[in-house]
């Protein structure tokens, strides 16, 4: 069971009633939102997400509110 799980990542928690499509869409919205994102407050810095829209800068320590699952920077 464990190549199973290593191929369809963190939607392997669905089984197989969902469907290939939403599944690769999951997968690529949890990649993106558990990476270091960078920090709006410190240039070197790197922010966590801790719950949804919900952000941690590591360098500061600044808790902050922002988009859900990718802080978004540009403006």
């Amino acid at each position: 069971m464990g190549a199973k799980t290593k191929k369809i990542k963190a939607a392997g928690k669905f089984g197989a009633g969902y469907g290939v499509r939403v599944r690769n869409e999951y997968n690529a919205l949890e990649a993106v939102q558990r990476k270091r994102q960078a920090s709006p407050f410190y240039p070197k810095g790197r922010v966590k997400r801790i719950a949804a829209g919900i952000w941690r800068c590591m360098k500061t320590g600044r808790v902050f509110a922002g988009n859900a699952y990718i802080l978004d920077n540009k403006k």
